[in-house]
């Protein structure tokens, strides 16, 4: 359901040009940090961090159309990709510096490169005028939404993670793993699953208060789909003490269909159908 303002062809050639530098300094970044060994701490962080600035150019001029002839703002699958995981990554960036989150920096690097090469590849289209006034609340409220409930699944992927290595340390009778208590997890996913849901109602309910006309489409379908699963999870966690597997099933649920609300219809329009909304 979350609205995207652009399509047309005009300066793409000019607009590949800008988003191009920055893209491929990130990517570049992104390589050298899944390259390092774990070991090299104080590199790795330093590549990452180079990567996402980069990323965050190249997501500026995506976005804000630079480099096009026509004045708008551009979007897309591919860089609603990006800006999710950039925002992952600025999470895991503060987070890192006060708590160990280990094993995860080598995958964010493979999941930057691949963000990154996607939005190169596919920079979004472009649409000088916004469907209504409210559109861009709208946008940036998806967004935030993608970006807190893609925060909860590195949380959650973490805490499975640890569990997992937990249960084989107790089976072999070892010391617990080093890293995040596991509690202290469970926490951390869960208020950023909690947060997402607010976004994510504000934003279904400013999109069904100004959309003009109302209609149910993929978006729509998907959209509020994902917001049931994420209240039933909060719900029954609340209710019910839901933990462990089965909430992180819930969890995942609710991401891939609101993975699916927008990302994976722009997908379809932008890729596989060559058609424009």
């Amino acid at each position: 359901m979350i609205l995207s303002f652009s399509s047309t062809d005009a300066g793409a050639s000019s607009t590949a040009l800008a988003l191009g530098l920055p893209s491929l300094i990130a990517l570049l970044a992104y390589a050298v940090a899944a390259a390092l060994r774990e070991g090299a701490e104080r590199n790795l962080r330093i590549a990452l961090a180079l990567g996402w600035v980069a990323q965050g150019c190249a997501i500026v001029v995506d976005i804000a159309g630079i480099g096009s002839d026509i004045p708008g703002a551009r979007f897309g699958f591919a860089p609603a990709l990006s800006l999710t995981l950039w925002f992952v990554l600025a999470v895991y960036g503060i987070e890192s510096r006060f708590v160990p989150l280990p094993g995860v920096r080598r995958a964010l690097a493979v999941l930057g490169m691949l963000a990154v090469a996607l939005a190169l590849a596919f920079p979004g289209e472009l649409r000088p005028t916004a469907p209504t006034r409210w559109a861009p609340l709208h946008w940036v409220l998806g967004l935030v939404s993608y970006g807190l409930f893609g925060a909860a699944v590195l949380h959650a992927a973490m805490m499975s993670r640890a569990e997992s290595q937990l249960r084989r340390k107790v089976a072999t009778l070892t010391a617990r793993p080093a890293g995040v208590p596991l509690l202290r997890l469970e926490r951390l996913t869960y208020r950023f699953v909690s947060a997402g849901f607010v976004v994510l109602t504000a934003a279904l309910l400013l999109g069904a208060w100004f959309a003009k006309p109302w209609h149910w489409d993929h978006k729509t379908v998907f959209s509020i789909l994902g917001w049931v699963v994420f209240a039933s999870l909060l719900a029954g966690r609340h209710a019910f003490g839901w933990r462990g597997p089965r909430a992180t099933r819930w969890l995942y649920a609710g991401a891939g269909l609101l993975l699916l609300a927008y990302v994976g219809s722009r997908f379809v329009m932008e890729v596989l159908l060559h058609r424009t909304v």
